[in-house]
């Protein structure tokens, strides 16, 4: 049975919150987007209103586009590599490729080197579907600017994230072969499993340890996962952590937890060869409470 709203702002909540997110990258910065809508839509008035959904949806992306642009300056200043905030997704988004692809780590990433301008019209266009005509009355620009943005955009995008080659199961499978070899301390199965030219990206904010500097090349980042492997981390004993498996930002995953919560995430990224050719792991503190309190990222 279909849930009935009053208000249409709270009808499409969860769909204005997708895309903020995917403008932004965190889930704080995202929530406020929503919130700042909702007070514009609050004051609005809603006479002339033809289309409320679509006039929600141009309400948020502008004002996502404002907080982008600001948070671009902070990031600049970021200490070591950003990454976005990771969310729990359902398991079975995973095997919605388009979906997953949307929203994983991966593309966040490649998102973040995107003017603010072509992130919104790649996110409205290419994630959410809108016609450019739309969008461009959604952005306050002429069709034929949008249409240039998305056609940028795009090849932007494509030259630096490949379609997904690999499903749900096998992603899942590769992710559990990684982690098995991380948890047992296998160094030669790590090899095995990772790309030549793997990255690893390590996102402490600068307020827990975290390389400061995105690291390069399998043999280093076996080396650099086995002398971190096993040591406390955030004052947290090895024998008090405790490693779960979940779907973040519709990826198989894992959370490292110690007594007081979560203490950081990793998920990883698949070549055409099915090998980790990329490792993100989130350990900023400001970036984990989505995942302490459960919170899952609506698609």
């Amino acid at each position: 049975m279909s849930q009935a709203f009053e208000d249409p702002f709270e009808e499409h909540r969860n769909l204005l919150f997708a895309v903020a997110y995917r403008m932004l990258g965190t889930a704080a910065d995202a929530e406020d987007a929503v919130q700042d809508a909702w007070l514009r839509w609050s004051a609005a008035d809603r006479s002339d209103v033809a289309d409320p959904k679509a006039y929600l949806v141009r309400i948020t992306s502008n004002v996502a586009l404002d907080r982008l642009r600001s948070a671009r300056a902070k990031r600049e200043t970021y200490v070591g590599p950003w990454l976005p905030e990771p969310m729990l997704t359902a398991p079975d988004v995973a095997e919605d490729v388009e979906m997953s692809e949307s929203v994983s780590m991966a593309m966040l990433v490649v998102l973040e080197t995107l003017s603010p301008l072509e992130r919104a019209v790649f996110v409205l266009k290419e994630v959410f579907g809108y016609p450019f005509a739309e969008i461009a009355k959604a952005l306050d620009r002429t069709e034929a600017s949008v249409r240039q943005l998305g056609t940028r955009a795009r090849k932007h995008v494509e030259a630096r994230r490949p379609r997904f080659a690999a499903g749900g199961a096998e992603r899942r499978e590769a992710t559990d072969r990684f982690f098995d070899a991380v948890l047992g301390g296998d160094v030669n199965r790590l090899m095995e499993v990772l790309a030549p030219d793997v990255t690893l990206w390590t996102d402490g904010g600068g307020k827990v340890k975290a390389a400061r500097r995105v690291i390069h090349g399998a043999d280093k980042i076996s080396r650099w996962i086995g002398a971190v492997t096993g040591a406390p981390y955030v004052g947290v004993e090895p024998a008090d952590m405790r490693m779960r498996r979940v779907d973040l930002n519709g990826e198989p995953a894992l959370v490292i937890e110690g007594p007081a919560g979560p203490i950081g995430t990793v998920t990883i990224d698949l070549n055409d060869d099915g090998r980790i050719q990329a490792v993100y792991m989130v350990a900023n503190p400001d970036k984990l409470s989505s995942i302490a309190e459960g919170r899952r990222l609506p698609m």
